[in-house]
């Protein structure tokens, strides 16, 4: 297990600016991270991405062929990589998109390199990370489509333990791990188990899809 804990995240960068993209590079690299890939453009990046089998993809929406969004789409999911959004847009349209795609998390490019490396770090973790006002703007969006929620079939919902359902709660109101384990009197460890687990149970991808699910439930 330790062995494990002391893997490096394994990060791919994709940004079509080349200085923007080798500080990124170095800053994460000088941080114990394992950059394994870069790119400059969308069609680089889908095809460098299966190879070299990421983590985290920290990725620009402004990119051509094909962009940012499309790339999230494409390779955000169950057996994918998580997304992390470095971009110079910080307008609603474009951080509900890329969400929508799959992105766990957004920054914005004003962001410090602390507040960079802190943020690949979490979602590797799985943790939703936004910049400040970000968060709520994207709560606000998922409660605003969740105001009609099609609830499914008491027989088809998945069973989660009252530990899970605490934890999701606690997800839902945007606490991190840290702060629920804090709250719990248990290790940001356990958190992250009762976290994956219900993702798997939900058969969800992220931080994000359980708030969504949580409000959908009225667990909030």
């Amino acid at each position: 297990m330790a062995a494990e804990d002391a893997k490096p995240v394994r990060v791919m960068v994709v940004d079509d600016h080349p200085m923007w993209r080798d500080a990124v590079e170095r800053d994460l690299v000088a941080a114990g991270f394992d950059v394994v890939a870069v790119a400059a453009n969308g069609k680089e990046a889908l095809a460098r991405c299966p190879a070299a089998r990421p983590d985290v993809v920290v990725l620009d929406l402004q990119i051509p062929e094909p962009n940012g969004v499309e790339v999230t789409r494409a390779v955000a999911g169950p057996n994918g990589p998580r997304v992390l959004i470095l971009s110079a847009s910080g307008e609603q349209a474009d951080v509900l998109e890329a969400v929508k795609a799959g992105a766990t998390g957004y920054l914005v490019k004003s962001a410090s390199r602390a507040e960079l490396l802190d943020a690949v770090r979490k979602v590797a973790e799985g943790e939703a990370v936004y910049t400040a006002g970000l968060a709520g703007l994207v709560l606000g969006e998922y409660r605003r489509l969740s105001a009609a929620p099609q609830a499914p079939a008491e027989e088809e919902r998945p069973i989660l333990t009252e530990r899970e359902t605490e934890i999701l709660r606690m997800v839902a109101k945007g606490l991190s791990s840290t702060q629920i384990a804090e709250r719990l009197f248990i290790s940001h460890r356990t958190v992250q188990n009762h976290t994956q687990n219900t993702l798997r149970k939900l058969q969800l991808h992220n931080r994000v899809e359980l708030t969504r699910y949580a409000i959908e439930q009225g667990l909030e």
